[in-house]
């Protein structure tokens, strides 16, 4: 991990490089190039990632809180098959054995994220600690250091306290920001000591425009053209606020860093020789990435947000911007604010000029870009339906913070392929594919000179997937959701990112081809148990509806019907694809 200089130095230095090459990037000049072999530079960490509400379950034992997670997912209609985190991986239950997997991972470092009702049931220490949610992340940390892997902690990835929601309507609340601020001094005061990487916010924003904008997460607000810019701005000032709470009172006692883990989609120019696609690719990636990221680094919005809002406000016959604005005072105080910055991508999109209509009832986050978003039918898509598999996009992205945000230190904080099948593939070859394409992406930046110090895989385990439930898998390790005991299973993405690892990179072609071979070989043996732990729960399915006439054909198809299909399944495709590598042998 990188040692850090005199902040004020840094400081210094980040303005200077900010104000000289915040032009410098080249929209025309796209070279995809061929893959590169080679290796990260020595001390490159290499990790995974997880968040609390996502793989915990226990919401509500040993006296944690409800978040606004727990009441949204509760709500009919409002997650696929009206599935909730309720008990999920039982990661809460499980943490010695998940460290386990990480340890055979060989992981340097593994993310995850504090319940926040967990530790304050009500969001606000006066009421109350829960002190066995204190216990619960202390065993996590100890066990982590114990096994030499770093832990990374995020405080807020989406689970606000719901009282907060309900008495004071969350994020579109300033009272946030000191009711968060009070939360991370308690987790630096207790957890600082052995915590030195911190991350203020998990992609916030998904939590302005899906919580507040949308409405498709939690808390479920639909606040179309104000909302998602009000969440946004309390968020931010959070952020800052959280950081010079570190750097005033725990800095010098704890030698920690504090950052942010901010989410972007690259936006690639339908036609690079057109100024209005790649305007409207540039505004796509400051709508998305640089509404946190210019404030932290620069001290206000992006200045294309500035005049899109206010100027179509003005249209609307609005008296102010819908954005709003921060003081003088207020940038000094957000500029700066960042250690290191998180950076989570998954996909690219081509953006091409779009006039959107300025009427007060069309107004939405989505409308003031005006600008189209299009795919390319060749992109791969293995699973979610908005993620798909363009690797350039990321050494796009990478460039780009290098040129906009004076080349910070960098965290790759998630990255990772779903796929959204009935019957889950252990042999995910496609997830093979994915990791080896982008992670090579990243090592190409790293060779431009973007300051990549770590890679995070999204995710360790399956997990619950928000509106999604568990009909998405994101996982290096399969989790049966059937069983009550949650176990793991490897895939032979598990095999193959620990041979990155151990190698720090792609050695050569035909090693990594090796790889690539033998994980497929050893995850055969994976879906052969896998199936017969299937067989196992479809005959005990058999004999409990058996005893239950009422029970529904609906139940009997998806609980025995379903099960036995998968587990022909998974038999038959490990059968294929060992066929194929003797076929290319």
């Amino acid at each position: 991990m990188l040692p850090r200089c005199a902040f004020s130095v840094c400081h210094v230095l980040m303005l200077v490089l900010c104000l000289s090459a915040a032009e410098d990037f080249d929209w025309t000049k796209n070279d995809h190039g061929s893959f590169y072999y080679g290796t990260f530079p020595a001390g490159f960490s290499w990790g995974a990632g997880s968040s609390a509400y996502q793989t915990e379950g226990a919401w509500d034992k040993d006296g944690k809180g409800l978040s606004i997670w727990d009441v949204f997912s509760h709500k009919k209609g409002k997650i696929q098959q009206n599935e909730t985190g309720d008990s999920s991986c039982e990661g809460y239950y499980k943490v010695k054995d998940d460290v386990s997997l990480m340890k055979e991972l060989k992981l340097n470092h593994y993310r995850f994220s504090i319940s926040w009702p967990r530790l304050l049931p009500t969001g606000i220490k006066s009421d109350h600690i829960n002190e066995k949610g204190m216990q619960h992340y202390d065993q996590l940390i100890d066990h982590l250091l114990e096994n030499k892997i770093t832990p990374i902690v995020t405080l807020y990835h989406w689970d606000l306290p719901q009282v907060l929601q309900e008495k004071y309507g969350g994020w579109q609340n300033i009272s946030m920001v000191n009711h968060f601020n009070e939360f991370a001094n308690l987790c630096f005061e207790r957890f600082g000591n052995r915590v030195k990487y911190w991350i203020t916010f998990n992609n916030p924003w998904s939590v302005a425009v899906e919580g507040y904008e949308t409405g498709e997460h939690a808390p479920g607000l639909k606040l179309r053209g104000t909302g998602a810019y009000r969440a946004a701005h309390h968020i931010i000032k959070a952020h800052a606020k959280v950081w010079h709470t570190y750097d005033t009172q725990w800095r010098a006692k704890q030698k920690g860093l504090v950052g942010i883990s901010l989410s972007g989609d690259w936006g690639e120019p339908v036609d690079i020789s057109n100024q209005k696609d790649i305007e409207a690719a540039e505004r796509y990636v400051q709508f998305y990435l640089g509404w946190f990221a210019t404030p932290i680094f620069h001290g206000d919005y992006p200045q294309v947000m500035k005049d899109f809002i206010g100027r179509k406000s003005v249209q609307q016959g609005l008296g102010t911007s819908r954005l709003p604005t921060f003081s003088p005072q207020e940038k000094s105080y957000i500029k700066g604010t960042c250690d290191f910055l998180g950076v989570g991508h998954f996909t690219t999109r081509y953006i091409t000029q779009k006039n959107n209509p300025s009427s007060r009832s069309s107004s939405s986050y989505f409308s003031d870009r005006d600008l189209a978003e299009l795919v390319d039918p060749r992109w791969p898509d293995p699973g979610s339906e908005w993620l798909y598999s363009v690797p350039w996009g990321f050494r796009r992205l990478l460039n780009f913070i290098k040129t906009q945000y004076g080349n910070p230190m960098i965290y790759v904080t998630e990255n990772g392929v779903s796929e959204k099948m009935l019957c889950t593939e252990l042999c995910d070859d496609w997830r093979i594919q994915y990791y080896k394409d982008y992670i090579n992406e990243m090592l190409k930046a790293i060779k431009d000179g973007v300051n990549v110090k770590g890679y995070t895989a999204w995710s360790l385990l399956d997990k619950f997937e928000w509106d999604e439930g568990y009909s998405e898998r994101f996982g290096l390790y399969y989790v049966d959701f059937r069983n009550k005991n949650k176990p793991r299973y490897p895939k032979a993405s598990v095999q193959f990112y620990k041979r990155i690892i151990s190698s720090n990179g792609f050695p050569n072609q035909r090693e990594v081809e090796n790889w690539r071979r033998k994980a497929v070989e050893t995850c055969s043996s994976s879906n052969q148990l896998l199936a017969a732990e299937e067989q196992r729960s479809t005959a005990a399915n058999i004999l409990r509806l058996i005893h239950d006439p009422l029970t529904s054909h609906m139940e009997m198809v998806t609980e025995i019907v379903v099960p036995t299909v998968c587990t022909l399944s998974i038999l038959l495709s490990a059968i294929f694809l060992m066929f194929l590598l003797r076929r290319r042998n």
